[in-house]
């Protein structure tokens, strides 16, 4: 299925600014944010911009992906094997317009497209974009990132809602503290700043209800993305986007791992892997 281009989204739901508030440990359904290699951006990315890609529609199989340069056609990357809460890092891209293909991992047929779309690449701009929502209604939606170094002490984190169980959801803290109010699915708040620590998160849907645990570290800049777990429920799904100020992610591939499957009481931790094969 073909999409018109991608646009970026602007914030579509408001976040509460809960710099200053202490939230209480407690036992949890809970995904940790994990720790991301960096470097220094140089000179000469500078003069382009960054882009990353997620896979978020939980009943859709794995994918793989190529990037290629709207004018030419020259593929820029790719992504092989790309399964349900797979990130890949950053990837730094000159200015312009690129395609995005995605088709079933494996099958080598890039005129089977599972979905594709464009999207515009801005000098200092970095960009995610996700595909998500069930396969019958596989969409994708780009997002821009704001890297920027939050304040001493502090993390700046921003909700992305991408569960498929239900249309909208509410993220408090466990103290009532709102993060997002009637969050659709797509949509993404403000980023915001917070104390660096752990949170922990009530996520209220239509007729679901659930728990994340969420570990931020001073200096970081995280999406929380909201999914679907394998058993129903709803998790945090936590993705550094920069680890310290004037640095971009780069490495392995950031992972819910086995379609977010989770084992109560325990903390699906969110890992770096080398499933996703990156070809520059």
């Amino acid at each position: 299925m073909k999409i018109p281009r991608l646009h970026r989204a602007g914030p579509m739901v408001a976040m509460a600014a809960i710099v200053g508030l202490a939230v209480a440990a407690a036992p949890s359904v809970a995904a940790a944010a994990t720790s991301t290699p960096a470097a220094v951006v140089t000179a000469a990315q500078a003069e382009g911009g960054w882009l990353r890609l997620g896979h978020f529609s939980p009943d859709t199989k794995a994918v793989d992906v190529r990037v290629s340069a709207l004018r030419g056609g020259t593929v820029v990357f790719s992504l092989s094997d790309v399964g349900y809460g797979d990130v890949s890092s950053y990837t730094p891209l000159p200015d312009g317009e690129y395609a995005i293909s995605m088709i079933a991992a494996g099958s080598g047929d890039w005129t089977k497209l599972a979905i594709s779309g464009t999207v515009s690449v801005d000098a200092d701009t970095a960009t995610t974009v996700a595909a998500y929502g069930p396969s019958a209604d596989l969409q994708l939606q780009s997002f821009a990132d704001d890297l920027a170094a939050p304040s001493a002490g502090n993390a700046k984190i921003r909700l992305i809602q991408a569960s498929t169980i239900t249309p909208t959801v509410d993220v408090t803290t466990t103290t009532g503290v709102p993060i997002a109010e009637d969050a659709r699915a797509g949509s993404a708040t403000p980023y915001a700043e917070v104390p660096a620590g752990e949170w922990t998160l009530n996520l209220t849907g239509d007729g679901v209800e659930d728990q994340a645990k969420v570990d931020v570290a001073a200096g970081s800049v995280t999406t929380l993305f909201v999914l679907d777990t394998a058993d129903g429920g709803l998790t945090i799904l936590p993705i550094l986007d920069s680890a310290a100020a004037a640095v971009v992610p780069v490495g392995g591939v950031q992972t819910g791992g086995g379609w977010l499957a989770r084992d109560h009481g325990a903390t699906p931790h969110v890992t770096q892997i080398d499933r996703w094969h990156l070809a520059l």
